[in-house]
């Protein structure tokens, strides 16, 4: 719903086969340099996680843990992450949010050298947003098309 509101490419995790992160870097032939080069073309990057036991999904834990390559070994590709925007949406069962939930996104944007322009805490009812909910998305969605024109 929200890639419709902004008109954004979904680059699907479950789709990627990344490895976890390793200190001597055996996983560089998987799917996370291609993705993460391609994710880097972009200005504005939003990250979308359900909430699992209180946190990200293990696809996104693994694939922010692999950043750590974009610093240690392809630094170059790293350094393009410098200066572009990130947003973050989480998707729980239910309208109660997770204190901290977002921290890792925050922190994880300022250490990178990225502009960190907020986050959403989403629920679903009977498989779909509630109209609350679907209006949050709206209002979120145009928050962010509004930060990219300025």
């Amino acid at each position: 719903m929200l890639n419709e509101e902004i008109n954004c490419p979904l680059m699907d995790l479950k789709n990627k086969t990344i490895g976890p992160y390793d200190y001597e870097y055996n996983n560089q032939d998987d799917d996370f340099l291609p993705l993460i080069r391609e994710v880097v073309q972009y200005d504005l990057i939003i990250f979308i996680t359900p909430v699992y036991w209180y946190t990200m999904s293990g696809l996104m834990k693994t694939f922010f843990d692999r950043i750590s390559d974009c610093i240690r070994v392809e630094k170059e590709l790293g350094r393009k992450l410098r200066g572009k925007s990130m947003a973050a949406v989480a998707c729980g069962s239910g309208p109660e949010e997770v204190d901290c939930f977002f921290m890792p996104f925050k922190k994880s944007a300022d250490y990178l050298g990225m502009n960190y322009l907020g986050d959403l805490h989403t629920w679903v009812e009977n498989n779909n947003p509630p109209e609350s909910v679907q209006k949050s998305i709206k209002n979120f969605a145009d928050e962010l098309v509004h930060s990219r024109v300025n």
